[in-house]
């Protein structure tokens, strides 16, 4: 019954949701002639939004209609997909048809797969590539809004794409993020407002780690696709001494550990050399002969990658990452996003 009861309604957004492709399409191509704009645009959509209000009720104000213009206009190549499942919803089984199409379907052969609201926020995204990459996600995560919007302010896309080069920058915009090997998972830097700690605020690796367990969810959110968590301060021992991996997880999709060291302000060598241990222990006397190297990454509030570079040789599976308490700014990111890309193409 619950089952039913979500396909319904999840039905009834994706109806929603082409219904205004649909309005969008009808503006641009029969109201404005088929161009972008109309030369009598805004006194056009006004006399619309008149119309449709009375002869169907709230949802058609001037501004909803502008919406479902742009939409269309960004998403104009899908029209002919979209009509293809318009013209299939006149069944009795139309509503579970609508929630289950998009099950397995790749994005070119479903044409919408999120609510009305996700592609009203969508539409704020100028970068087609970046818009890409956040319906693809939202779509496969089964991101609300708030988490959708949360990803954004936190430059989800800018972060992934710092550490790929154009070739995974074209993935990110077709594909999503895939996650195929240990490098696929990093992102830099981890954004952990939602821990509720303070810059300012004096705190102790411990009340990190804590801050950590008690948002746990956020925290395997922000880590990315395919994360479980294992434990907390893991114990193991050799030669009568105790050693302790602050967080331990499991990554479904690489079939491999991933240990993590919360480490207060600047990377230090001795940082680097504690979490090699760490990992050859989990590969040495944990993990199976099936599943693949452990992955090390020290969380850090300050590091240096020429450090890194000395103390670890180029093939270890350690990774030094930094971590911050607030949203970084957007505009920084894009702008370094737009440097690396400039670089890339000399």
């Amino acid at each position: 019954m619950l089952a039913a009861r979500q396909s319904v309604a999840r039905g009834v957004d994706l109806v929603q949701v082409r219904t205004c492709f649909e309005i969008g399409r009808h503006i641009v191509e029969h109201e404005q002639g088929g161009q972008g704009r109309a030369a009598y645009g805004q006194a056009l959509l006004k006399g619309l939004a008149e119309r449709l209000t009375q002869a169907f009720g709230r949802g058609f104000a001037k501004s909803n209609l502008e919406y479902m213009r742009r939409f269309y206009l960004a998403y104009a190549s899908r029209a002919d997909i979209a009509q293809l499942q318009t013209g299939q919803s006149g069944s009795a089984d139309s509503a579970m048809g609508i929630a289950q199409f998009q099950t397995g379907k790749s994005q070119a052969s479903v044409p919408f797969s999120l609510s009305w609201t996700h592609y009203v926020f969508l539409l704020g995204i100028n970068n087609p590539d970046e818009r890409s990459f956040y319906e693809i996600e939202a779509s496969q995560q089964g991101w609300s809004l708030k988490h959708l919007r949360r990803q954004f302010d936190s430059g989800l896309f800018e972060r992934l794409a710092l550490s790929r080069d154009k070739d995974g920058l074209l993935q990110l915009a077709q594909q999503g993020h895939v996650v195929e090997r240990p490098e696929d998972m990093l992102k830099e830097p981890l954004v952990l407002e939602f821990l509720g700690l303070s810059e300012q605020a004096g705190y102790s690796e411990s009340d990190l780690e804590t801050a950590v367990i008690n948002q746990i969810g956020q925290f395997l959110l922000e880590l990315g696709k395919g994360f479980l968590f294992e434990a907390r301060q893991k114990r193991f021992s050799f030669d009568g001494d105790h050693f302790f991996v602050d967080l331990v997880f499991y990554n479904r999709l690489l079939r491999c550990y991933v240990l993590i060291d919360l480490k207060l302000g600047k990377l230090t060598h001795q940082d680097l050399g504690q979490m090699q241990m760490y990992v050859n222990y989990f590969d040495r006397h944990v993990k199976t002969e099936a599943e693949n190297a452990t992955v090390g990454i020290v969380l850090c509030k300050k590091k240096n990658e020429a450090l890194v570079e000395i103390t670890l040789p180029i093939d270890a599976n350690i990774h030094a990452r930094e971590y911050s308490l607030y949203l970084p700014s957007k505009e920084e990111l894009k702008a370094k996003l737009q440097e690396w890309m400039d670089g890339t193409h000399r």
